[in-house]
């Protein structure tokens, strides 16, 4: 799909924000939705450590990040267009409820951001670029910054 004309055409920017939330309700807690949204041979760029390509890698991603963040929730900021990319600036929240990214579980609960870059053809996410604030996470979790006695 082409969304060059997404500010001015109706049509195409609901196609787009129904394929971006699906995309994100997918990340909240329903993966399968992926199958509906991005293409078989979708790239995740970059990918978590020990995930594997396409939609079927991220999936056990997204089951473990919902133990270890049960709440979790993804709000929509910004969509901006141009081409057959958009980018997306979005909010995650939840509570460390489990351990994640070697974390021991905190019952902290915490919001971090997210922009990311997709790139749609045919109403289907094919690639997808991400930056998310993990740094940010490990922070409001008070997992950051270390114990000084661990850094020697």
């Amino acid at each position: 799909m082409d969304v060059s004309d997404y500010s001015t055409t109706s049509d195409a920017a609901r196609q787009v924000r129904t394929t971006l939330d699906t995309f994100y309700r997918a990340f909240a807690g329903e993966p399968d939705l992926l199958d509906d949204v991005v293409t078989s041979d979708w790239q995740d760029i970059p990918l978590l450590p020990g995930q594997g390509g396409g939609p079927e890698g991220i999936k056990p991603m997204i089951r473990a990040f919902r133990q270890a963040i049960p709440d979790l929730a993804i709000t929509v900021h910004s969509v901006i267009a141009d081409g057959d990319q958009v980018g997306v600036r979005a909010a995650m929240t939840g509570t460390h409820t489990g351990e994640w990214f070697g974390a021991a579980p905190t019952g902290r609960a915490f919001t971090i951001t997210l922009h990311e870059f997709h790139r749609i053809e045919n109403g289907r996410l094919t690639h997808t670029w991400h930056l998310e604030d993990w740094f940010g996470w490990l922070n409001q979790i008070g997992a950051w910054p270390a114990d000084k006695k661990d850094a020697s």
